[in-house]
């Protein structure tokens, strides 16, 4: 029997950086780090370590994709359209799921894993 490949986190991969899209920022210009650990062949999940400087911006989930994400360090909050929110501190975990649309804001430099579930990619 062949077992699979099992992705360790402690793995070095080359991170990826952007800031959030201008005409969706609210607050500050973040850099964002991407640590981009596992993507499966179909494409529908992903996951890895993400960073964030203080910041917040507007985002949009599509219809199809979802996030389970756990904070190592610092705190976020993500707001709703309605301005209803948590705050999610190191040491908890929160999923965002598929068509959320709402604010995301880093209160304290962040670093999280992330798991994310594309649906659409198995359509691609």
């Amino acid at each position: 029997m062949t077992l699979a490949h099992i992705t360790h986190f402690n793995q070095a991969v080359e991170p990826s950086f952007d800031q959030p899209r201008e005409d969706r920022r609210v607050s500050g210009a973040p850099w964002r780090t991407t640590w981009a650990h596992y993507t499966s062949s179909d494409g529908v999940l992903s996951c890895g370590i993400w960073a964030c400087e203080v910041g917040s911006w507007n985002i949009r989930f599509a219809p199809d994709k979802e996030e389970f994400f756990c904070v190592i360090s610092g705190q976020v909050r993500l707001l709703d359209e309605q301005g209803q929110g948590v705050v999610v501190s190191a040491g908890e975990a929160a999923v965002i799921p598929a068509g959320f649309v709402g604010r995301f804001e880093v209160l304290q430099a962040v670093r999280k894993y992330f798991v994310v579930l594309d649906r659409s990619a198995s359509t691609s």
